[in-house]
């Protein structure tokens, strides 16, 4: 009972499990953080997607009635084209603003443990 290698033993133990227990706190509070992370990224993106979709709404109206403008001999193509580039320009950003909120959400279920074996 007061053998030193036991006592020794039963230290190195209990410090391995202290420094278990301190690591696996350690992967929780960094699991909860890479989920608070993810989540308020989608909150930005959604409302960076909701912005988007609004001006290719507005640069779609643009372009036709810059079209009707140039159909009834009020402007000339140049507005139209302008336009059209314009509407091009902001279809592209919404294309690239879904992308990011498509990565996102990728992101968001991995940090969920989703598709983990």
């Amino acid at each position: 009972m007061f053998d030193a290698r036991l006592w020794a033993a039963l230290d190195a133990t209990t410090a391995e499990r202290e420094i278990a227990v301190v690591q696996y706190q350690q992967a929780i509070q960094s699991a909860f953080r890479e989920v608070a992370d993810a989540l308020a990224v989608k909150g930005t993106v959604d409302r960076q997607v909701e912005a988007q979709a609004a001006l290719v709404r507005s640069a779609a109206e643009i372009y036709r009635l810059a079209d009707v403008r140039y159909a009834k001999g009020v402007d000339n193509y140049l507005s139209v084209l302008d336009a059209q580039r314009s509407l091009y320009a902001a279809q592209q950003a919404l294309v690239a603003v879904n992308l990011a909120r498509i990565v996102n959400q990728v992101q968001l279920y991995a940090v969920l443990g989703g598709g983990t074996a």
